[in-house]
């Protein structure tokens, strides 16, 4: 029969991976058995019972169950009261305490939202003082190659602080510091030979056109 410290180590290490996290919780039996681990006297297994725990609560939808299940806020209120215990315990019993009875938070996007949220994006230094957005059209941006070849002519100008591209139109927004002229964008961008680009604008009827 495996021992406290192995079945909690066990459980961390699964999650320690956030496509675990959620299934762990709705377990049956996953919670109740943290909640009792939570009054082990072995600082190794209280240590590694926190830590999963936390790992838990990283996933925002975990946190009412696991606020809620019976047992789990007193069992660390009485942990983080216990003396005699290293600190780390203490500091993580606190942490993961603050986390389970903070406010609720909004659900979290979805994996696909996020990673199109994600993927594009590129935030370099940041800056002071005021910033622009400049909507680019670039000819020749009709696969991840290109894309790829773009970001790396993006990046080597001095004054781009992000960038997000919309493959499917062909388009580029970049965030840029002010003081940088949007000319030097379509430059770098050509230097690539394969593409081109032009600036989206809108005229005083707040119809789209292109420019340079």
């Amino acid at each position: 029969m495996m021992d406290a410290l192995s079945v909690v180590t066990q459980l961390r290490d699964l999650a320690s991976e956030p496509q675990n996290r959620e299934a762990i919780v709705q377990d049956q039996g996953c919670l109740p058995g943290l909640v009792l681990f939570l009054d082990h006297q072995d600082p190794h297994v209280l240590f590694a019972t926190l830590q999963t725990m936390r790992y838990l609560a990283e996933w925002p939808l975990n946190i009412p169950t696991m606020k809620n299940e019976l047992g789990m806020m007193v069992s660390l209120e009485t942990l983080m009261e216990r003396s005699g215990l290293p600190d780390d315990i203490n500091v993580l019993s606190r942490e993961v305490y603050g986390i389970l009875s903070a406010p609720p938070t909004p659900a979290p996007p979805s994996p696909e939202r996020e990673r199109r949220r994600n993927k594009p994006q590129f935030f370099l230094n940041s800056s002071k003082g005021k910033n622009k957005s400049v909507t680019l059209h670039i000819q020749g941006l009709d696969s991840t190659d290109q894309r790829g070849m773009c970001e790396e002519a993006l990046l080597k100008v001095k004054g781009v602080i992000s960038f997000t591209f919309q493959m499917a139109s062909k388009r580029c927004t970049v965030r840029i510091r002010s003081d940088l002229p949007t000319e030097s964008l379509a430059s770098a961008i050509a230097a690539t030979k394969v593409m081109s680009a032009q600036q989206v604008v809108r005229n005083e009827a707040g119809e789209e056109c292109v420019w340079w």
